[in-house]
């Protein structure tokens, strides 16, 4: 005797033919108007962000000198893998929800339901921390060009940043025109960011001096002490004891760990899928073209950065004569050759790059929110498309407000790392998952499939979890927090309003309940 799936809910999976059924629900069915050339410039878009501008020169001042080029490929190669296991996914589940409609797919619905809680936070406080980077590089921006202008005020004794609440504002009546929409405004405001990154490159190659490049990978040192003790050290290093250390050989891996939150966002990429007019074909094309455009861009930008000023002299320098690495940033390094007006030029870029990222993120936020609602583990009514626009455009008006709540009163900058681990754990998923898929369903139309299988998802499996392993382990402890949550509001709700376990006991004769 079999074991009914409605009694196995947690293991119950979706089809992958239902989930492409439910795209023409009425009511409840995306507008498919997305090319693989806007799939690829929200890619860009949500990748390229102030990043560039501040991560690339603080890792190579502080953790990896010039070898932080080779930190970018390190992280880049994890992300491909993943990127290709994603790629063969999409074209063959083409239905909103990236990593959330994979997993229902393949590993079951608690899992999906875990990723999906999962790349909820995420997205929340990422969408959230960038807002507020938005609302200070706003306020620098004024100061450069010679005004002044406060993002924050004092309410009481709570610090209320209004800044950050315009831009999501702003950035949420613009989704719920649709996604048309939101693509042209982003394909122009990238445009200047990218317009902005290829002048640094050619300005910087004036000032470039191969001296500078070496030693090319610094010898190991320490780093300050009680920079980094108890919870606050890197997770495999709290585990095996091992001494922190800066630059050598494992300072480029612990660098490779911290700008892999520079390239996190394409796989946002994945969750335009109903909305796009031949997923099966755009889709690997959005997400694989985007991942190598940032990543030469990446790499041209680090290789000018530590070209033009010797690594260890990257920040502004202090009254001991010393420079402070912490605080470099690419409008230091060109200050440092004499190029100030490129700091007026850098601001503008941050600017568009931030926009871009807040507008991306709330758009794969409430993406994952509609495609679990629209499965029942959240409410129904929620997954309800305007007629008009063709978007969630309740879940995209709830998310904007909740996002906007945290940036405008919250103090999130210590939980950026949480962004990092959720993707990193998503990326896991994905890539088991594409196995599985394979093995479970080989007849499935795949317009794109995996190279070297299953050698590739594996190893996309272990790059992701070393990188996982190199974050903090308070990181851990709140991501654990947080999935442990999860796990409790499932079987409290998803798992009893579930369609698919509806559709089960209808199957089983018990009829509709909950």
């Amino acid at each position: 005797m079999t074991t009914s799936p409605a009694r196995n809910g947690w293991r119950r999976t979706k089809s992958v033919e239902q989930s492409v059924r439910d795209t023409d629900e009425p009511g409840r069915k995306l507008k498919r108007t997305l090319t693989s050339w806007d799939l690829t410039v929200f890619g860009v878009a949500v990748v390229i962000g102030a990043g560039i501008f501040t991560l690339t020169a603080r890792a190579a001042a502080t953790v990896a000198g010039p070898a932080v080029s080779v930190a970018f490929v390190i992280a880049a190669i994890a992300c491909g893998l993943a990127a290709v296991c994603y790629a063969e996914f999409a074209s063959t589940v083409p239905v909103a929800g990236s990593a959330y409609t994979f997993s229902y797919a393949t590993l079951g619905e608690l899992v999906a339901w875990i990723i999906g809680w999962d790349l909820v936070l995420e997205l929340a406080l990422g969408g959230a921390v960038v807002a507020k980077g938005w609302s200070l590089y706003l306020g620098n921006l004024f100061t450069q060009f010679g005004g002044s202008l406060t993002t924050t005020v004092d309410l009481g004794g709570v610090e209320f940043d209004w800044g950050a609440v315009i831009i999501v504002a702003v950035i949420t009546v613009l989704l719920m025109q649709g996604a048309k929409v939101s693509a042209r405004v982003n394909l122009v405001i990238t445009s200047i960011k990218v317009a902005v990154v290829l002048l640094v490159i050619v300005v910087g190659f004036f000032y470039f001096k191969a001296s500078n490049l070496s030693p090319f990978v610094p010898p190991s040192r320490p780093p300050a002490e009680g920079t980094v003790a108890g919870l606050e050290q890197p997770l495999l290093q709290l585990i095996t004891g091992g001494a922190p250390s800066s630059f050598g050989v494992f300072g480029v891996l612990s660098a490779a760990s911290l700008v892999f939150f520079a390239f996190i966002g394409f796989d946002i990429v994945a969750t335009a899928a109903e909305e796009t007019k031949n997923p099966r074909r755009d889709l690997p094309r959005g997400i694989l073209g985007s991942l190598v455009i940032v990543t030469v861009l990446y790499v041209l930008v680090t290789v000018v950065l530590t070209g033009m000023v010797p690594y260890d002299q990257l920040g502004p320098q202090l009254p001991d004569g010393t420079h402070d690495g912490s605080a470099a940033t690419l409008a230091t390094a060109f200050s440092a050759v004499g190029v100030g007006w490129a700091a007026n030029v850098i601001a503008i870029g941050a600017l568009a790059g931030l926009t871009t990222v807040v507008l991306v993120l709330l758009l794969g936020q409430s993406r994952i929110i509609f495609a679990m609602s629209r499965d029942g583990l959240l409410p129904l009514g929620m997954s309800r498309v305007s007629e008009k626009s063709g978007t969630p455009a309740r879940i995209t008006l709830g998310v904007g407000a909740v996002v906007a709540v945290i940036a405008g009163f919250s103090e999130i900058s210590v939980l950026e790392e949480m962004v990092n681990v959720g993707t990193l754990f998503a990326f896991v998923l994905v890539s088991i998952g594409v196995v599985v898929l394979r093995r479970t369903r080989p007849d499935l139309e795949r317009s794109f499939t995996v190279p070297f299988m299953p050698v590739l998802p594996i190893l996309s499996v272990l790059a992701c979890l070393w990188l996982m392993i190199n974050l903090t382990a308070i990181t851990w402890v709140r991501f654990l927090v947080w999935m442990a949550l999860g796990v409790v509001v499932y079987y409290a709700y998803g798992r009893r309003k579930s369609l698919v376990g509806r559709r089960a006991r209808e199957q089983d004769g018990g009829g509709p309940t909950g």
